[in-house]
């Protein structure tokens, strides 16, 4: 598969086929790929914490918040939650090694058939509580991963439209992506 092919796959899944769960080893393999990722100065100040098996994953549930763009939707139902997650952690802020990190394992799952979220809008102090992440260190970022249970579709948007995703009534989710010419500067 193209680089580009792999990146259009790669989209932000929110529903995820619970009953088919992902297995630690899958979160392993995918923090490999983010370890071995390019880091600013070779530092490699990021660690992981792997949440896996339902128990460990409803604890931490409750402390995101899903999909800002759709104002009518409280997150994934039960029986459509991640069955994983990574906890990308930090002493302090190195953001753009979290965005590599996190792009990477993005698209490595995806190349495995699996689906993630990038997860911001998190509550971080609660979620390190949970998962007792040691003192010193802090939740930069979270993914949720898990097997795909929705379809995503990505759509050309024309500039001054607006770029918000957004789900049809057949449960599509649609992902406006503004085109090349829009995007390259002089």
């Amino acid at each position: 598969m193209s680089i580009l092919d792999l990146a259009r796959k790669a989209r932000s899944i929110r529903r995820y086929d619970q009953p088919k769960p992902v297995s630690r080893e899958d979160l392993i393999a995918l923090v490999d790929v983010a370890r071995i990722s390019p880091c600013g100065g070779n530092m490699q100040k990021l660690r992981y914490r792997l949440v896996s098996g339902q128990a460990e994953c409803a604890r931490i549930f409750p402390f995101i918040k899903w999909a800002g763009a759709l104002k009518d939707w409280d997150g994934p139902a039960d029986g459509q939650r991640p069955t994983g997650y990574i906890a990308i952690l930090s002493e302090d802020d190195p953001a753009t090694d979290v965005g590599i990190a996190g792009a990477v394992i993005q698209l490595a799952a995806a190349e495995k058939g699996l689906g993630t979220c990038m997860l911001g809008a998190i509550d971080r102090a609660a979620i390190a509580s949970e998962l007792k992440v040691p003192d010193g260190m802090g939740v930069k970022l979270l993914v949720a991963v898990g097997v795909p249970a929705e379809k995503v579709v990505l759509e050309d948007a024309c500039g001054g439209e607006s770029l918000a995703y957004y789900r049809t009534s057949d449960d599509v989710h649609h992902v406006p992506k503004l085109g090349l010419e829009d995007v390259i500067v002089g």
